[in-house]
């Protein structure tokens, strides 16, 4: 029996996937497995039985990553289960942001004790003019799963849609409307685009990417969106740009000190993924990632580890093992093997930066004298018998 801890609410739909063979507990120190969402990890200190974390949403900066890799806990990511939520968001944003809806729905809300009101409306009406977004440029940074759904949904809106992403991926480019422009420099998004879209990953190359230097290039008037990561904007210079009129808008779903409450910056509080169905997605994707790896041992859209898919066991026993990534290690464990005598039939491994995983399967059943073998082998941080 497996026990998995929920450390914020986690929608029904997807802990109903878990099956008899789990059980939820509230005590995170006998959790096998961690589901979270936005709890805050990095003071935890998980149980030696811990071997993974899933995060029901895509962010995992609440997650220490590397901390845990080094202590052999995988951990986990939902890419793509809300971007849906996330494109509908940014595109009512680039609507409402460019028609001044806000704004109109205020003032009707604010004279709604005016019996002439629609009398009085026509008057008032001049003064939230806006424009359409039809035929404008759009230019959007980052073509993962959000960035391509917003791009191919503004092709449909008859804009014209520019894409940055040195790092696009295969799948995603497959999705990717033809139509949508490839920009391999971003600096043409920022001297030509009317909307900019920014939906890229917080790393420190990302970190602040939108300095004073890149709106300095962007066109007077320009709209600026930021659905990802308020940090990947230096919003002091988001604000003074707004203030001066060369940014005519600043939309972010990140409410903080520094833009809440200013003209012509538009502020929600991070209400991106928070729709039912992106909650159920995340929630069900997350459950079945977990479920893979603790069964199979499989490895899928993990953060700190690399994806290694071995699929279903078709031998008598499969062994995982967590490592370092450091040279002859895999001869190590192919060596402790032979002088056990013991056939390995079939092996993965897949390293990523610091960290590597290695799926093992063997002819016989496992013994304990051989996991504590390869647990004695240095560089190996957890050994895990999945069969």
């Amino acid at each position: 029996m497996f026990k998995v801890n929920c450390l914020n609410p986690i929608a029904k739909c997807g802990t109903d996937n878990f099956g008899e063979n789990y059980t939820l507990t509230d005590n995170v120190n006998e959790a096998d497995a961690i589901l979270v969402r936005s709890a805050a990890m990095h003071d935890m200190t998980l149980a030696p039985n811990t071997i993974a974390v899933a995060r029901a949403g895509a962010g995992v900066n609440n997650i220490p990553l590397d901390r845990f890799a080094e202590e052999g806990v995988v951990v986990f990511n939902t890419p793509g289960a809300n971007a849906n939520g996330v494109k509908e968001l940014v595109l009512a944003a680039m609507l409402y942001g460019s028609r001044d809806i806000i704004g109109a729905a205020a003032w009707s809300q604010e004279n709604k004790d005016d019996e002439n009101i629609a009398k009085t409306a026509e008057k008032a009406k001049k003064a939230f003019a806006g424009k359409e977004i039809k035929g404008k440029k759009l230019g959007v940074i980052g073509l993962g799963a959000i960035g391509a759904m917003i791009a191919n949904a503004a092709i449909a809106l008859g804009m014209e849609v520019y894409g940055y992403d040195p790092y696009v991926s295969v799948d995603a480019a497959w999705k990717i409307s033809r139509d949508v422009k490839h920009i391999t420099n971003v600096n043409d998004i920022y001297t030509d685009c009317d909307i900019i879209t920014i939906h890229v990953p917080l790393l420190d190359s990302t970190k602040g990417m939108v300095d004073a230097e890149a709106i300095a290039k962007m066109k007077d008037g320009v709209m600026f969106l930021n659905f990802a990561r308020d940090v990947l904007v230096d919003e002091a210079a988001m604000v003074a740009a707004v203030e001066s009129g060369h940014v005519a808008k600043y939309i972010t779903d990140f409410a903080n000190p520094t833009v809440v409450g200013k003209k012509n910056i538009i502020v929600t509080p991070h209400i991106g993924a928070s729709t039912e169905e992106s909650e159920d997605n995340c929630a069900i994707m997350a459950v079945k990632e977990l479920k893979d790896f603790i069964e199979n041992g499989n490895v899928i859209n993990s953060v700190n580890y690399p994806r290694c898919d071995a699929g279903i066991p078709q031998y008598a026993a499969r062994l995982t093992v967590c490592h370092k990534n450091i040279p002859h290690l895999l001869t190590q464990f192919t060596g402790a093997f032979s002088t056990l005598g013991v056939n390995v039939p079939e092996m993965l491994s897949k390293s990523r930066g610091d960290y590597a995983y290695t799926i093992i399967d063997i002819d016989d059943k496992i013994q304990d004298s051989w996991v504590e073998a390869i647990s004695k082998i240095d560089g190996v941080l957890k050994v895990r018998v999945v069969k």
